[in-house]
Parts: structure tokens; sequence; C-alpha cells
């Protein structure tokens, strides 16, 4: 915590306190922004022509073609997402992790276990193998 010295008193910045005035900053300006695009912005009037659906700039040749992805796809998605989380707090670790010390590694072990346990459910469930067909 920084000290400060104001006219002869003293007072205690707390880190805490100066983040939440940092996020509070940060959503005003998100707020002030919206509210004045919402107020100045340009108010455009849905036509026929502007919700047709764009194609390149082509006409739509068939409004049926629409096909809804795979489910499979999902799960792919949600492993990547699990294992790119993993890799992030993994560096954090790695990073965190000074000096290293024996209950350190235990985390560290606890982790990695985790990570071979997501591996062998994925493995053995098959995900993999069902989006290639």
């Amino acid at each position: 915590m920084d000290t400060h010295r104001n006219g002869g008193l003293s007072f205690v910045v707390n880190p805490y306190a100066i983040f939440l005035l940092y996020l509070l900053a940060i959503l005003g300006f998100v707020a002030v922004t919206l509210l004045m695009n919402r107020v100045l912005g340009p108010k455009p009037v849905a036509s026929a022509m502007k919700l047709d659906p764009f194609e390149c700039g082509a006409e739509p040749v068939d409004r049926m073609n629409v096909k809804a992805v795979p489910v499979k796809y999902y799960g792919i998605a949600v492993v990547f997402i699990l294992f790119e989380l993993e890799t992030v707090f993994l560096f954090l670790w790695a990073l965190g992790a000074q000096p290293l010390t024996g209950t350190l590694l235990l985390v560290f072990g606890f982790f990695l276990l985790l990570l071979v346990l997501l591996v062998l459910y994925v493995w053995k469930s098959g995900l993999l193998e069902d989006v290639r067909t």
C-alpha cells in the first residue's frame, strides 16, 4: 500500500479502491459512449431492401439453403476453450510461482492431473474421431 502526505495528513491508498475506481471509470466511459451514440447517432429506417439477407452483393439464390452446424463441432469448441484456459492458467502459475516450494509443485501436479484426465476423456469419448466424418 502506498502512503501519501497531504498537508501534514497521511492516508493509505488501498489497491482495491484504485482498481474499483478504474473499473467504474471504464464502465462510465462505455455507458456515456453508448448513450451518446443512441442520442446523437443515425437512426436508420428499416426497409425491404435493408431487411433482405446480404450475400456478397448478389441476390439470394435459395432462401432454404441454410444448414445448421452439426452439434459435434460444439464439443470440439468447448474442449478447445478448456485447453486454452488451462494453458493461460499454466503460464500464470509459472509466473507467480516464485519461490518454488513443495506446495506449489503439488498444485502444479494436481493441475496437470486434471489436464491429463481431460485428454483421456476426450480420447475415450471419441470426440475427435466424430468430426472427420
